[in-house]
Order: C-alpha cells, then sequence, then structure tokens
C-alpha cells in the first residue's frame, strides 16, 4: 500500500490515506444501499478497495440502477431480506450507513470481532487532502439544515466558496472526493452520523439545542446527549453554543479540544464578552473583536430575516457566529442573512380564510420544534401526531396548553399524545382522526377535488374547519416523524397543503 496503517481494534486498517492514494488490499464492508452507503461504496472502490454492499431491502427505480452501475464496477451486492443477520468473513473495515442502529446484528459482529466501524462522514474526514477545506459542523435537536444553508449563504456572501453537506442532502465524502475546488465546508451531522465518528476536528462548531429526541435509536436521553457532544471533540477556533441550553455549555465544558479553541455563547439577549446576540432589534457581535469587553461589532438586523421568530433569529446567531469564526467580515453576514429564505415546510403560510390561517409546519418532527412552533401562535388549533421515536409530550403540553383552542391528533403515537393532554390540558378538546391506514406513503392529491375525502389529511382540514375560530392558526406542527403514514415530513406537508387548498376552496 501507498500510505501507512494504524491500528484499530485487533485488524490493521487504513491510516491517513488521501483520496489519490490506493486502498488496494482492504476488505471494506459498507452497510445499507441508500444514499450515504452508495457514496461509501463507490468512493471505497474508486480508491481499490474490495467492497461488498449489505442491506436487506431489494433496491427498486433509481437504487436499482445504482446498484447495476456498481457492480458493473466490481463492486459485490448482498441485498434483500435476512443478509445482514451475520456478518461476512475476511473484512477489514465496516463503513456503515449512519441510519443502522448500533445494535443491528452485523455491527454488534463487527465490534466484538474488534473491526473499526465508521460512519460516511467518518471515512470522508480520514479521505480529506493536505489542503483540504475546513469544516464547520451544525448539529443539535432542531434547526440544524436551515442553520447550515444560512450558515453556506453567508459564507458565499463573503466570496468563499462553500457549500452546505451532510444531513443536509449531499454526502460530505461525495463533496470531499469532488475534484471541485473548494475553500470551506458546512457541514449538517444528526445524531445518527455523530455515533459513528471519532476522528472529526471541525474549525468550528455547535450543538443548536438539546431534548429528547431520538430515544429509541440511541437507548436513552444521556446516550443521545453523548453522540451529539461528538462534534465538539478536537475543535480547533470555536465551540458555539446555546446560551439559553444550558446543556449546550455544558458538552463544551466536557470536550477535549485543541488548544486555543474558544467557547462562544449565542443569546437572544444582550450579549457578554465571548458572546454573539440581539441589542435594539441589532445581532451584535462581542465574540471575534478584540474591543470585546466595551463595544461591540454590527452584524446585521433582525429585520433582515425572513422570518423574525425567536428560533430563526437563534440560528441565524449560531451561523453567525460559525461564519466569523472562520473570519468572515460583519458585512458578509449581513448580506448573506438578507439573501436566505427559509425552505419548505417550516413554519410555511399555506391559506388564510375566515381569519384562519393554516400553516405547515411539518418539518417539526419532535416535542421540542412543535414547542417553538406553537410560541409563534397565540391561538391553535394544533395538528400532531405520528412516530414519537420514544419522546414524551408533558413537557410541551404543559408549556403550551394555554395557546391551544383544539388539538386534532393522526399516527401511530396519537395515545401518547393523548395521554399527555388528558394529564395537562384536560379542557382542551381532542379528535383523534384515526389510525391512517388510508394516509399511504403514496397518498396524493392529484385532482382538483383534493383526491380521496378518505385520506388523513382531508379528515384533519374537515375536524380543524370545525374547531377554529377567527383569529386562529391551524398549525401542523406534529412533534413526530412521518414514517407511519407518509414518505417523508416533505410528504406529510405537502398532503397538508393541498388538502387545505382543496377543503378551503369546496367551503
Amino acid at each position: 500500500m501507498s500510505g501507512p496503517r494504524e491500528q484499530d481494534g485487533a485488524h490493521a486498517v487504513p491510516g491517513r490515506l488521501g483520496p489519490t492514494d490506493s486502498w488496494e488490499g482492504v476488505r471494506a464492508l459498507v452497510t445499507g444501499f441508500g444514499v450515504s452507503g452508495f457514496a461509501a461504496a463507490d468512493t471505497l472502490q474508486h480508491l481499490g478497495a474490495d467492497v461488498l454492499v449489505l442491506d436487506d431491502r431489494a433496491p427498486e427505480g433509481a437504487a436499482a440502477e445504482r446498484a447495476a452501475l456498481l457492480e458493473e464496477l466490481g463492486v459485490e451486492l448482498r441485498l434483500g431480506e435476512g443478509v445482514t443477520a451475520s456478518l461476512p468473513e475476511g473484512r477489514d473495515l465496516v463503513v456503515t450507513s449512519p441510519g443502522w442502529r448500533p445494535d443491528a446484528p452485523v455491527l454488534v459482529q463487527a465490534a466484538d470481532r474488534g473491526l473499526p466501524v465508521w460512519g460516511e462522514v467518518e471515512l470522508a474526514w480520514r479521505l480529506r487532502g493536505p489542503d483540504a477545506p475546513p469544516w464547520l459542523c451544525i448539529t443539535g435537536t432542531n434547526g440544524k439544515t436551515t442553520t447550515v444553508q444560512m450558515t453556506e449563504a453567508i459564507l458565499r456572501a463573503a466570496g468563499h466558496r462553500a457549500v452546505a453537506v451532510g444531513n443536509v442532502g449531499r454526502p460530505v465524502l461525495e463533496a470531499v472526493m469532488d475534484p471541485e475546488p473548494l475553500d470551506v465546508f458546512a457541514v449538517e451531522l444528526s445524531s445518527f452520523q455523530l455515533h459513528w465518528t471519532r476522528s472529526i476536528a471541525a474549525q468550528a462548531a455547535t450543538v443548536l439545542n438539546l431534548a429528547d429526541d431520538h430515544i429509541d435509536w440511541h437507548g436513552s436521553a444521556g446516550a443521545y446527549a453523548a453522540d451529539k457532544a461528538r462534534v465538539y471533540e478536537h475543535v480547533q477556533r470555536a465551540c458555539v453554543y446555546n446560551v439559553d441550553d444550558p446543556a449546550t455549555e455544558r458538552l463544551v465544558r466536557e470536550a477535549d479540544v485543541q488548544e486555543g479553541a474558544r467557547a462562544v455563547g449565542f443569546t437572544l439577549g444582550v450579549p457578554g464578552p465571548g458572546m454573539i446576540g440581539v441589542v435594539d432589534g441589532l445581532l451584535a457581535d462581542r465574540a471575534f473583536i478584540a474591543e470585546r469587553h466595551t463595544s461591540a461589532a454590527e452584524l446585521g438586523s433582525v429585520s433582515d430575516l425572513d422570518d423574525d421568530s425567536p428560533h430563526q433569529v437563534a440560528n441565524a446567531l449560531a451561523a453567525a457566529a460559525l461564519a466569523r469564526a472562520h473570519g468572515v467580515p460583519p458585512a458578509a453576514v449581513r448580506d448573506g442573512l438578507r439573501s436566505f429564505r427559509s425552505g419548505p415546510h417550516r413554519r410555511t403560510l399555506v391559506a388564510e380564510q375566515d381569519d384562519v390561517r393554516w400553516v405547515d409546519d411539518s418539518k417539526a418532527t419532535n416535542p421540542h420544534a412543535a414547542l417553538a412552533s406553537l410560541r409563534g401562535v397565540d391561538s391553535a388549533v394544533w395538528v400532531a401526531g405520528g412516530l414519537a421515536k420514544g419522546a414524551r409530550f408533558d413537557d410541551l403540553v404543559t408549556a403550551a396548553r394555554d395557546r391551544l383552542r383544539a388539538v386534532v391528533l393522526i399516527g401511530t403515537d396519537a395515545p401518547v399524545l393523548a395521554e399527555a393532554l388528558r394529564r395537562h390540558a384536560p379542557d382542551v378538546p381532542v379528535v383523534h382522526v384515526g389510525s391512517g391506514e388510508d394516509g399511504r406513503m403514496d397518498a396524493v392529491f392529484a385532482d382538483q377535488g383534493g383526491g380521496s375525502s378518505e385520506t388523513v389529511m382531508t379528515r384533519v382540514v374537515e375536524t380543524a374547519v370545525g374547531l377554529a375560530h377567527p383569529g386562529d392558526t391551524v398549525l401542523l406542527a406534529p412533534g413526530c416523524a412521518s414514517m407511519d403514514q407518509f414518505r417523508d415530513y416533505a410528504a406529510r406537508g405537502d398532503a397538508f397543503a393541498a388538502a387545505v387548498r382543496a377543503g378551503l376552496t369546496r367551503g
């Protein structure tokens, strides 16, 4: 081989090999054939590794085409039910897709045998070249995608060749291997991705907020927080934390960072020295200026944002702190935030009729995000439910009950929400529209009549029309994942919007 090898467990595995080195002789196993799995398999084959891919799901459509391409290149694929029950013999390294739980049999067996198990993000980090762009890494329970896109917008406003990658859509590995020259990566990382990382050393990183989520995957709230905390390990310049969420500061205090790295807080209040915050509607930097103890640098205005709700301002402050850690000037922060527009299914106004607003916040897939959404309205008919992922809703209901006109429940874990509402908001009317078996993943509203009147979102709208009063907001902020009834949160939001438009037209 043309590079060093390091001992990881009982096996010799590739060390700091760059993207131009040969991995000939490395026997790699890739578990999962989604977007990340394909990127890992394609890259490892390109580098010369002997690659085997396992996935219990048989590929369809575009995935089948990708499978055929890899097979033509010499990658072995075993795709179909039961193939991941045992670890194949003779493998040196496992690269797993982020959604794979640590208790998956093949991963447990790999750990038992001492094989290194990396995620696609860890592999990407290890494949960086000698002049690789630095990473600005973003995680948190909520706001990751918005913040990584804001960070990208600010970096580009400063003239940097920057790209948002990771959990936002484009695999980090694909971007690392792209020959296009780049200056900096804005990297969104989920707790799943972080679980499988070990060596990442971001230039700057943030945990935006921390609330219970994905407990079913991680096993406990403590394990979830510990995986989020990995983003701060080995940070070079700045650990950005949320002053209003002490749990994030605690993660920074416990992190093992590089010498000279600083803790930088962001707050919706007036910032102290070493922080970024808000003063009289202006975004103020008291962290990245020499005179931080006596003055602040103006980074723009709250009014520059397309959405000035508190959680969006917090996202903007975090993005500003990361960009400033990279050396971006104040004017670029302002220009980047002015140009940024929020993505779909994030507090999107669908319709307004008879003084009732209909808002799609399908991206609110956990209680923390749903509460932030509810706090943005005075009186809500709240549409909630789906897959709770082990989360509880008592704190959410207690905090939001005075804003609830009524609640419409959908999905598998509707009883979990119903129980929290019975305990903490017994006077709020609750209607459960059913298990949603007919709100199947491929439900669409193609015709002008809005599709079948038996679809879940049609029933939601019909029910909400009868519950809403003038001045109310019918708010889809489910607090749950969507996969029990829909392909993803976007399909859920699209179905809601289509049902609203059809229902109000009929009305």
